[in-house]
């Protein structure tokens, strides 16, 4: 085992080292596990020999990239966490309009690295999101309407798998794995680079919210369901309902990326909703966008959250979504923010049968979300979230790959039947069984082999 370890090119961290209990803290606080060794990989070769050193040690494999899984699938307790942080280049190429993405970098680094060129591929909504776990469960953002999710946007993968063999897969070269790795997840491997279609986006957009009292907002929901039907693809409407100093705030509006000008023909449509009580129109530049809910977005705090996804979203759900799980709109310490984020577009037109992502009929993104910081309010919080997420299940029709938690994924598998067609899931065991017939890589949403 020495003689393995001397020939990393990055760092080898065991209980007690300098950096170990930083490099085992992921975003949801409640993760609390420690590794036997975490290996912070920097080159594909140190990729290579740690998945060796693991399977010769026995050791269970976590991946982590920038640590985002609510589930902390990242870090294997009393296993070998393989930290892809240090692998967080990006090079461009404007011309070609391609982008070259270690599997260790965040969504910001892409950003800050295409912006210059006014160029941009879909990605989060949070800058300090891995590119990796993104993008391989799907990857919705501000550009997906207009350009597709991120997986839509991968033009090539170069992946390390449970036998040590470095791949590409691309719709010419080991296109089954191209088409599994767009939206299957880390079940097939570990990808230490993506290679990105970049578009001409600009570096201008227009952020448009609207606040009402959420007693009075279903005619507004409503009124804003179905201009969202008719909105220009530049336009990701969004909603939230989240608590006020005076009761509780539904939000409503939308994020455009392109020309403010030409947002700005939606403002009147969105004012003749309803009467707001406060009211947001800026400008903010396209890096200022992606950055803008990373504090919200932040770590250190204790998080769940349940999610689904809506083909439709009729007045009853409209209900039961201002109310988020409680019985009525007051009073109770323990809501959960809620929010939609609208899908359709270019996402809807990439046929269903090209990728492994499903659900591309969704209408809206829902998602129950909760954050603090005080371990005995868990029970509470987590009720809280679990209690939003079943009064929208009705009308539900799936859910993100990337959203399942750790019970749902628990419960025979049940959420990832939820994220696949049976078809789909099919197709996935088999690549599976085709490329990791141990079950090495099954600290994720796991697709077990057959």
């Amino acid at each position: 085992m020495t003689k393995t370890v001397t020939r990393f090119d990055g760092q080898l961290l065991s209980p007690g080292d300098a950096g170990y209990d930083t490099a085992r803290s992921v975003w949801n606080a409640m993760v609390d596990r420690r590794p036997r060794m975490i290996v912070r990989v920097a080159s594909v070769a140190d990729v290579v020999a740690a998945v060796r050193l693991a399977r010769e040690s026995d050791l269970e494999i976590g991946v982590r990239c920038g640590g985002h899984n609510v589930a902390g699938f990242a870090v294997p307790d009393g296993g070998l966490m393989i930290d892809l942080s240090l692998m967080g280049g990006v090079r461009i190429d404007p011309v070609q309009r391609r982008a070259w993405v270690q599997g260790g970098a965040l969504l910001g680094a892409v950003d800050r690295a295409s912006q210059p060129y006014g160029l941009a591929t879909t990605a989060g909504n949070v800058a300090h999101t891995g590119v990796g776990g993104l993008t391989l469960g799907g990857g919705m953002g501000w550009l997906a309407r207009q350009h597709g999710l991120a997986c839509d946007n991968v033009v090539s993968f170069t992946m390390v798998t449970a036998e040590g063999s470095v791949v590409t897969a691309s719709r010419t070269e080991n296109p089954d794995l191209f088409w599994g790795l767009r939206g299957g997840g880390g079940n097939f491997g570990i990808v230490t680079e993506f290679e990105f279609a970049l578009h001409h986006t600009g570096t201008r957009t227009l952020v448009a919210e609207f606040d009402f009292r959420a007693e009075d907002a279903v005619p507004v929901v409503e009124g804003w369901r179905d201009l969202n039907a008719v909105a220009p693809r530049q336009a990701t409407f969004t909603a939230s309902v989240s608590g006020g100093p005076s009761g509780p705030i539904a939000t409503l509006g939308f994020v455009w990326v392109g020309d403010p000008a030409e947002a700005r023909r939606l403002l009147r449509p969105m004012r003749a909703l309803g009467r707001p009580v406060a009211s947001r129109v800026t400008t903010p530049s396209y890096l200022d966008l992606q950055q803008r809910d990373d504090s919200t977005g932040g770590h250190a705090y204790r998080r769940y959250s349940k999610a689904h996804y809506l083909k439709r979203f009729p007045t009853e759900a409209i209900e039961a979504f201002l109310l988020r799980g409680g019985a009525d709109l007051t009073g109770n310490p323990y809501l959960p923010s809620v929010s939609l984020q609208a899908h359709g577009g270019a996402i809807a037109e990439v046929p269903e049968a090209d990728a492994a992502f499903s659900h591309r009929n969704t209408m809206f993104e829902f998602g129950a979300g909760c954050r603090w910081t005080n371990p005995a309010d868990d029970d509470a919080w987590m009720g809280a979230a679990r209690a939003a997420g079943a009064s929208l299940e009705p009308y539900a029709s799936g859910i993100y790959v990337n959203s399942l938690t750790a019970e749902e994924l628990a419960d025979g598998n049940r959420g990832v039947q939820r994220a696949y067609s049976a078809v789909k899931l099919a197709r996935l065991t088999a690549l599976k069984t085709a490329y990791d017939p141990a079950n090495v890589f099954h600290l994720n949403q796991n697709i077990p082999p057959a």
